[in-house]
């Protein structure tokens, strides 16, 4: 796939995952939320695919694409452990026992380690983190302002933007419904948001 521009090579081989993942292809709309982009931008990525003879999509209907390029690489899918359920509001006790997996693209995340977690609430919802949303997480034990993080405090978990005061941290919501949540000592990073996983239905 070196004919590719990385964004184009991220487009296929998430359709690859995701025919694998589910045996039919994904939507322009998938692919546009995975890449985090406009149904234009998915459009106009795919309409490359198949000037370039990686994917064919003879009906304009949803659901219409095929892969016509057989020798091109399989991408590397990591099993990424699903552990139950952060909340985007107040923490509550987190669900740490293993949830099953979530397969994704290693081109999609990068390298490193990698948990993810059911989004519960809406206080990130100025972020564009929803209710629902599987949020996977890069594990590290440090943020820098303005990293979105799921943190821990007294053995639950909240997924917020991570701010470093002089004395105290301070987890913000991305609502102003929410008031912000300041920490000391008893406050502990579990990783940084590295993307969001969101099934249309």
């Amino acid at each position: 796939m070196n004919d590719l521009t990385p964004r184009r090579r991220q487009t296929f081989q998430f359709i690859l995952s995701y025919l694998e993942r589910h045996g039919f292809p994904p939507s322009v709309r998938e692919v546009a939320a995975h890449l985090g982009i406009t149904t234009k931008g998915a459009h106009d990525h795919l309409q490359a695919l198949e000037r370039q003879g990686y994917i064919g999509r003879g009906s304009r209907r949803s659901r219409a694409i095929t892969i016509t390029r057989r020798d091109a690489e399989e991408p590397e899918i990591v099993e990424i452990p699903v552990l139950g359920t952060v909340v985007a509001g107040q923490p509550l006790l987190a669900e740490e026992n293993l949830d099953g997996t979530y397969p994704l693209a290693r081109s999609g995340i990068g390298s490193g380690e990698y948990f993810a977690l059911r989004v519960r609430g809406d206080s990130m919802l100025d972020a564009g983190i929803n209710d629902g949303d599987l949020a996977v997480i890069r594990r590290q034990p440090t943020a820098t302002d303005g990293d979105i993080v799921v943190a821990m405090i007294d053995d639950a978990v909240t997924l917020k933007w991570f701010y470093k005061e002089s004395r105290r941290v301070r987890l913000q919501a991305a609502n102003p419904a929410y008031p912000p949540i300041y920490a000391t000592t008893d406050l502990r990073i579990l990783g940084k948001l590295a993307r969001l996983v969101r099934d249309y239905r």
